[in-house]
């Protein structure tokens, strides 16, 4: 799969990750089933596509399906997985004429063949795209990510390939998913709640966390643009002082 180059545009995150929070209650509160929650939030999805892309974002991922999620309502779950296969079958065609590229990242074993085969057309279908990169996570979870990369190099341990004192942090987060792209600057949570639940434990370290009252459904333009705003209105200092980054001394 390509990387596309990334450039970042002053004052806009390179990669913003998304806890798209609130379907359920949107369609709880006008008296609808859960899944027409899910269904009105994939227009939010175009709309954080479109103002990303506009803005000079690189990576915009998605946290779509959780691998806690999988104890939810059985007919929530199969609606869910319909819904997948069709935005993935429909929205790849979109995403390739606009020069997006599709990744997904979880673990796969447990959806159903045809689900499989459908991101694995998608992902081939866009992957030579290199204007902006969309990453969704399906069956995810940060522990799970952290768990498989401790794995990969407990075998190259094993192996002889690799000496346990020579893995550091930058050996790790190599093994993670997404590892080819930019960490995450921000990390938005719509819905109202304060929380991560599992979401890129590892790459939101420095994130900026921002969150948002509005169910996902109604998370449209202004709303992306508004987050977008407040991150640029921040300093990022690492662990430095503001007279560090600033340039200034004391």
């Amino acid at each position: 799969m390509q990387i596309p180059t990334i450039t970042q545009v002053p004052g806009v995150p390179h990669h913003v990750a998304i806890i798209m929070d609130g379907n359920n209650r949107w369609a709880k509160k006008r008296m609808l089933p859960g899944v027409a929650g899910h269904r009105a939030g994939v227009s939010a999805v175009r709309a954080v596509i479109k103002v990303c892309a506009e803005a000079g974002v690189g990576v915009l991922t998605l946290f779509a399906f959780s691998s806690e999620n999988w104890q939810r309502p059985a007919d929530e779950v199969s609606a869910l997985m319909d819904l997948f296969l069709g935005a993935l079958r429909r929205e790849s065609r979109k995403l390739n004429e606009n020069g997006i590229q599709l990744r997904i990242i979880g673990d796969r074993t447990r959806f159903h063949p045809e689900l499989q085969q459908a991101m694995r057309q998608a992902e081939a279908l866009t992957a030579g795209n290199h204007r902006f990169v969309l990453q969704v996570a399906a069956n995810y979870g940060g522990q799970w990510d952290i768990v498989q990369a401790a794995q990969q190099l407990a075998v190259r341990v094993q192996s002889g390939e690799l000496q346990p004192q020579a893995i550091t942090a930058e050996t790790l987060q190599e093994c993670l998913t997404g590892a080819d792209l930019p960490l995450p600057d921000l990390c938005i949570r719509t819905g109202g709640e304060h929380r991560i639940s599992n979401f890129l434990l590892w790459q939101l370290a420095y994130a900026e966390l921002y969150f948002s009252d509005l169910f996902w459904p109604d998370f449209k333009h202004e709303a992306m643009r508004a987050a977008l705003a407040d991150f640029a209105s921040r300093q990022r200092r690492f662990g430095k002082t503001s007279e560090q980054v600033e340039g200034r001394t004391c």
